[in-house]
């Protein structure tokens, strides 16, 4: 793979945008980046790639999706008809939509076949973003997810650590746990807290000792304060933020994926949605923009998180989620610092998130710099994977 040089542009490193830039790529890795008037010899012998005006970025990481999901109408429905290799197809296309998109690193939080996908994109037998699978997701029996094949349903703190250890050695490299009830199973309050402490604290525990990361499906604010309280890695919908929920996220650096996209996809469908998920959501919206201006002013750290797959959240959508939690609130900056280095440090992932010396070249190119134009985001110009110009 020969070494590409981006001269003269802007970039957006993963923390702050610089101007008149380079970037000099090796084979999958970043060489060396700094002022374009200093680029080292090494750059004026690379293929020189694009130019005064344009933006490059890391690669956006989504850290919430379901692959094996298409984003229709029914959620329960289409996970009736879903087996392992179904799920490893459907995955594959739609891994592809995040990829074109300038997502280059997802988050499974729960699917079929998801696993063995993710294997087979590290090895190279099928393009995609990298992804980090969860698995089955754990939830209580009767619980949020008990009804859609995507979750396990454990009782008790020591069946809820077995079951840990079974994801792991299945192939899990991260764990979920669905803390409260949710918007799209039936006959269940969306609020209610699911687990007890014990078993919250023992899922963690048992992850955190194998170096995986934890996320907490959480709408409810009992739900949310037990999952921080129990050391929790992400939090994601999080709608109901009291303020102390917000001090102690803010304080244990707990990350919050807001997931806009699934709730407004949701709530914005009456009609198309089931009914019953339409009015959960609905009545969500006000709490969860309430929830989101909480976390903000209280310096809570933010991840971008989609939950692609869900009803009309369609794969690829990490742009719109970006834009979407600026629109609520959250000044441009901060926004791509989620959806890139922090995204990175919520998922243990240490040579994705940023552009430096030796990190991952896994990077999108944009007209125009997408912290002064996030709309931009839409329209990725090219991406790179591990190097690799992604064919568009």
């Amino acid at each position: 793979m020969a070494s590409s040089y981006f001269a003269d542009i802007t970039v957006f490193d993963g923390a702050r945008v610089r101007a008149h830039q380079g970037v000099l790529v090796d084979r999958d890795r970043i060489a060396w980046t700094g002022p374009h008037a200093r680029a080292p010899r090494e750059a004026r012998a690379a293929r020189e790639v694009g130019g005064p005006g344009r933006a490059l970025t890391p690669g956006l990481i989504d850290c919430h999706v379901h692959l094996c999901f298409d984003g229709g109408a029914d959620f329960a429905a289409e996970a009736a008809g879903l087996t392992p290799a179904l799920g490893a197809i459907k995955g594959t296309v739609n891994a592809r939509k995040h990829l074109v998109n300038g997502v280059t690193t997802v988050r499974d939080l729960g699917g079929i076949g998801i696993v063995e996908l993710a294997g087979a994109i590290e090895a190279g037998i099928v393009p995609g973003p990298t992804v980090i699978p969860a698995g089955s997701a754990l939830t209580i029996t009767g619980g949020h997810g008990h009804n859609i094949g995507i979750a396990r349903q454990v009782d008790g703190a020591d069946a809820i650590r077995r079951a840990v250890r079974e994801e792991i050695r299945a192939g899990a490299l991260t764990i979920k746990l669905i803390a409260t009830g949710g918007v799209l199973t039936p006959g269940i309050g969306a609020t209610f807290a699911a687990f007890t402490p014990e078993e919250l604290t023992a899922a963690i525990e048992e992850a955190h000792s194998w170096d995986r990361g934890v996320a907490a499906h959480a709408i409810g604010a009992d739900g949310i304060l037990q999952a921080v309280l129990a050391g929790v890695d992400t939090v994601e919908h999080c709608v109901q933020v009291t303020p102390r929920i917000a001090k102690e996220m803010a304080a244990r650096g707990t990350f919050r994926g807001p997931t806009i996209s699934a709730l407004m996809g949701i709530a914005g469908n009456e009609g198309r949605a089931p009914a019953y998920a339409v009015a959960k959501a609905q009545a969500l919206v006000e709490e969860a923009k309430a929830g989101h201006a909480r976390s903000i002013r209280a310096g809570v750290r933010h991840i971008c998180s989609t939950d692609a797959g869900t009803p009309f959240n369609p794969h690829g959508n990490a742009p719109n989620e970006v834009i979407a939690m600026i629109e609520w609130g959250m000044a441009p900056l901060a926004a791509m610092v989620a959806a890139t280095a922090n995204g990175a440090e919520a998922l243990r992932i240490h040579d994705v998130g940023r552009i430096a010396p030796g990190m991952r070249a896994d990077l999108v190119l944009y007209d125009v710099d997408p912290v002064e134009d996030p709309t931009c985001l839409r329209e990725a110009r090219a991406v790179w994977k591990d190097g690799a110009r992604v064919r568009l």
